[in-house]
Order: structure tokens, then C-alpha cells, then sequence
């Protein structure tokens, strides 16, 4: 936890997998199998796939391979990512942080698809937010900010009056490219220096301040 107590926003930005969702079981086993194939260290491929779309990561892993086999090999990823919901759950904190933001303009920021994001979400027993912006609404992965910057879009607000919910190096740095605050969730987020970090959801409280304001405390 920063010195930061309290923030005000317009719209909260969220993250799903180690923000809402903790899914990190299911990555650790599709991805180690995926660096087993290609004879990558493991551990090394953890370092770079949270937060970003997965043909982002290979591009980042196998630098020289023809971006067209990166999108297929994603394809073939997601789908095995979307049938293996086991020790798929909700971040703490989760399904109370999502309830108390109905009636206030909020949205998801994904870098899964609609299939994944909707199995994860709902193995987790979470509500989707009307508001999602998932891998087939963008261009460019994050750290790229523009889903980011589509949300803010959608919802009618100026990026600097959102505040992002984040977990990765990826997804902070997308934030941050938007011009936007970010809370960090979980130990991931510690070495990336958000505005604001949290343990997880049990620590953040979210208020109707009125005027089109949300009140955002911490502890």
C-alpha cells in the first residue's frame, strides 16, 4: 500500500486474469507446455506472457518466427485455455468489489477473448460488466494502451479521469501509456510501481461520491 489513501475517477478499468480472476494455474500448465515444445525455459516464459495477448508473447519469445505462426499457434492456445477452467476463481474480494460498481461506469480490459474471458469469469462465479473490451476489440496487445483508451471511449470519460485496475508489467505500462492511474493487485504488481497496490480486492472500497465522481479507498 502507497501513502495514497483515497482516489476519485470517473470510470474504473479492470483487468481480468490476476486482477478479477485468478487463473494462474491454467497459464502455468498451458504455458510451460507451450515452452517445453519449443525448448524455452519455463520459468523464463512466465516472465513474459502476463497481460499480454499470447502471438504477443511469442513475438517477444521467438523474435525471428513469422508473426502468421504466432496467430495460429494463439489460436490453438486459446481454445486449449478455454477448455481447462481448473482452479479457475475469483481474485479475492472480487464478486463484492464488481456488485458495489453497478450503476457506475466501469468496464473490462482483457487481453482474452470473449470465449475465454466468459468461461473465466463465469467458472469464477463473476458478473461481465456491460462494458468489454477483449482481444477481438483491438489491434495491438497490451502494453499497448489502446484497450484502454477504447474503454474510456465507450464510456464517455477523458483517460485521465480513469483509473485503471491492473496485475501485470504489461497491463500497468498500457495504463500508464493511456494516461491513466493504475492500481496494482497482487505481488505481480509490486515491482512495477503503481499509483496505488493492493494485496487484493478486500482492500479496495468504492463509493458514488456523486456528480459523476467515484470515491476509491484503500485498507
Amino acid at each position: 500500500m502507497t501513502a495514497t489513501t483515497v482516489l476519485t475517477a470517473r470510470a474504473l478499468l479492470l483487468d481480468m486474469d490476476g486482477t478479477l480472476v485468478n487463473s494462474d494455474a491454467v497459464v502455468e500448465r498451458v504455458w510451460r507446455r507451450w515452452a517445453e515444445r519449443h525448448g524455452l525455459d519455463g520459468n523464463e516464459v512466465m516472465r513474459v506472457v502476463h497481460g499480454r495477448q499470447g502471438y504477443a508473447s511469442m513475438a517477444v519469445l521467438l523474435p525471428d518466427r513469422p508473426m502468421e505462426r504466432n496467430l495460429a499457434d494463439n489460436a490453438r492456445m486459446l481454445a486449449e485455455e478455454t477448455a481447462d477452467m481448473d482452479g479457475v476463481v475469483e481474485v479475492p474480494g472480487a464478486a463484492r468489489f464488481l456488485a458495489s460498481l453497478r450503476g457506475l461506469p466501469h468496464a473490462l480490459v482483457t487481453s482474452a477473448d470473449v470465449p475465454l474471458s466468459t468461461a473465466r469469469m463465469t467458472a469464477a462465479g463473476l458478473a461481465l460488466p456491460d462494458v468489454r473490451i477483449t482481444a477481438e476489440s483491438v489491434g495491438a496487445s497490451k502494453p499497448d494502451p489502446e484497450g484502454f483508451l477504447k474503454a474510456a471511449a465507450e464510456l464517455g470519460v477523458a483517460p485521465a479521469d480513469c483509473l485503471v485496475f491492473e496485475d501485470s508489467g504489461a497491463g500497468i505500462a498500457a495504463g500508464r501509456a493511456a494516461g491513466m492511474r493504475v492500481v496494482g493487485v497482487g505481488p505481480r504488481a509490486s515491482v512495477h510501481r503503481p499509483d496505488v497496490l493492493v494485496r487484493d480486492l478486500t482492500e479496495v472500497h468504492v463509493e458514488d461520491a456523486g456528480g459523476g465522481e467515484i470515491r476509491v479507498s484503500f485498507g
